[in-house]
């Protein structure tokens, strides 16, 4: 399966990805605007609070090709972050106070300085976090030391587990992805991750793989616990329910199962101004692979820079950006919708 962009799609051009979001909701379906629902419950223009992470997408390259991914990720993408760029993300740190750095793909990990990145990061004093698709560690001997490798620097492991069975995992991101997963928990688990006081955090990610929101975070937490460790021994700290937004490869999903407007329709009517006052891009700055400046990882999708006449990492001043008034869309309703959505999980 190749990658939106290798394929040549229509919806690998950002642009024309929100001109479909905005007509399917304001003409066909005649739902209100993103903007419009924030200035009725009082939020818009939408403010940052106090910077609190750093989201660093390092590479679009991925040694999986799933069928949800925002990021249009794969092997056939090559947009990589440089050492040099890496570097002003550290000296833009070294100038603030945030105390998380957010590391993200693609698949980080297959970056070539990725783990310089992350020693230097750990060499600041930050906590490092990692977002691992499991199947990377498996995926080839070069990378068979990074469970000993995060457990060195204290890096927090988020990783993606669309399900604890093999037919939904597979089904959305690949036939033997949950076996290379399963290996992968374990081996997380043999070091320390997710054990009860070894302070090796471990926590992973469901994501639907319909055309649905997922049901409470906490209630999930309890079935992935109890069907990881009777079926396969694994334990982790926490699940975090991630809602699909409709941008790049689930946007094409949504379109080709006829599921958009019905989709598009349920994160609408289910908007929720607590979660919405609570989003991740409120106290989160996202840095793109060639150091462009985002409110979050789907606008960087999107290609809507940040509302700030700082626009690349090279230009850091955390005064201005604090000062930005975030930009938003359509594809913000699935950040709103329900118990709400963040990298971190439910916001509601």
């Amino acid at each position: 399966m190749k990658s939106l962009k290798a394929a040549g799609h229509q919806l690998a051009d950002s642009a024309f990805q929100l001109t479909v979001l905005r007509s399917e909701v304001a003409e066909t379906l005649h739902l209100p605007l993103f903007h419009e629902k924030l200035r009725g419950a009082g939020l818009f223009p939408l403010q940052p609070v106090a910077p609190a992470v750093l989201q660093i997408n390092v590479g679009k390259m991925c040694n999986q090709v799933c069928k949800h991914c925002h990021v249009d990720a794969g092997p056939d993408r090559k947009e990589i972050m440089t050492r040099q760029t890496m570097q002003l993300c550290l000296d833009a740190l070294a100038s603030s106070d945030i105390a998380t750095v957010d590391l993200t793909g693609g698949a980080p990990e297959m970056n070539p300085d990725f783990r310089w990145f992350v020693e230097e990061i750990s060499k600041l004093g930050r906590k490092v976090l990692v977002r691992c698709n499991l199947t990377i560690i498996v995926a080839n001997k070069k990378y068979y030391d990074l469970p000993e490798f995060f457990k060195k620097h204290g890096v927090e492991v988020v990783s993606s587990l669309p399900f604890y069975s093999a037919d939904k995992t597979d089904r959305q991101r690949g036939d033997g992805v949950f076996a290379d997963s399963i290996k992968a928990l374990k081996m997380l688990n043999a070091v320390g991750y997710g054990q009860p006081d070894s302070g090796l955090v471990l926590n992973l990610v469901y994501n639907p793989a319909g055309a649905f929101l997922p049901a409470a975070q906490q209630g999930l937490e309890l079935q992935f616990k109890r069907a990881l460790l009777k079926d396969f021994g694994i334990v982790f700290n926490s699940l975090f329910a991630i809602t699909n937004i409709p941008v790049s490869r689930y946007l094409d999903y949504l379109i080709e199962s006829k599921n958009y407007a019905g989709y598009m329709e349920k994160l609408v009517n289910a908007f929720n101004p607590v979660a919405a006052a609570g989003v991740m891009c409120r106290n989160t700055i996202s840095v793109s692979w060639d150091g462009y400046l985002y409110d979050c990882d789907f606008n960087q999708m999107l290609d809507l820079q940040v509302a700030s006449p700082t626009r690349h990492i090279r230009d850091f001043d955390l005064e201005a950006l604090s000062r930005r008034t975030i930009v938003v869309n359509q594809h913000c309703y699935g950040c709103t919708a329900g118990s709400g959505s963040s990298c971190g999980g439910a916001t509601a």
